[in-house]
């Protein structure tokens, strides 16, 4: 066990910056200015909006290319899982081509199963969300139809609908960003199968770019105030 010090903490590493940056990005203040956050306050705008006009068609098709897109994410989670699971039934192949190569990075045939396994429960992990953000997307859907007629906008009963849709609405774009991101740190994951030191790389490279995307990028600025 003792030999394995490297890859405790890089995997340690790894979970710790996945933890960390989901924190800072969900309840922190910090993380309220991101760009998931941003658009938060755009669902709230698009349903009210919703509940201002009658016909509401082009509405529900933006909600299906929402649900589609997730529906896509979902299964691609489902391949990732099967290549995984291909993976780990190839230790012994695999094992055999990093053998051949110039640099010994040959782990034991138990390590690399560890190593197959943890990439399995990420992609698990990542399909739950997005199967729930589809799931929540079908009933943000429902919630769509069910709203007052423009006539009724005015009432109690319709702003009540208005909040109601837009927290469930914010729910299911929340699980869908978790889905993303596992799938991103999923990519940084893989530096273990070179190398514990590659995996300390490439998980902060992963931070680094999606820390980008939600707080310095263009788009990020072109949601700004």
């Amino acid at each position: 066990m003792t030999g394995y010090w490297v890859d405790i903490l890089a995997v340690s590493f790894f979970a710790l910056e996945w933890l960390v940056y989901a924190i800072t990005l969900e309840h922190t203040a910090y993380g309220r200015d991101s760009l998931s956050a941003r658009m938060h306050v755009y669902r709230e705008i698009w349903v009210r909006n919703l509940l201002h006009r009658d016909a509401r068609m082009v509405d529900m098709q933006i909600m299906a290319s929402l649900q589609n897109g997730t529906a896509f994410f979902a299964s691609t989670s489902l391949i990732a899982i099967g290549g995984a699971l291909a993976l780990l039934r190839a230790t012994n192949d695999a094992l055999a081509v990093l053998g051949a190569l110039p640099v010994n990075l040959t782990p034991s045939p138990a390590l690399w199963e560890v190593k197959c396994i943890g990439l399995i429960l990420i992609f698990i992990y990542t399909f739950f969300k997005f199967a729930w953000a589809y799931r929540l997307f079908n009933y943000v859907a429902i919630l769509f139809g069910a709203m007052p007629p423009a006539g009724e906008r005015d009432t109690p009963e319709a702003e009540a609908h208005v909040i109601r849709t837009t927290r469930l609405f914010e729910t299911a774009g929340r699980h869908f960003n978790r889905g993303q991101r596992a799938f991103f740190f999923a990519l940084g994951y893989l530096g273990w199968f070179v190398s514990p030191w590659v995996l300390f790389i490439t998980t902060a490279a992963v931070v680094i770019v999606i820390w980008r995307r939600q707080f310095a990028s263009n788009a990020w600025q072109a949601m700004g105030s």
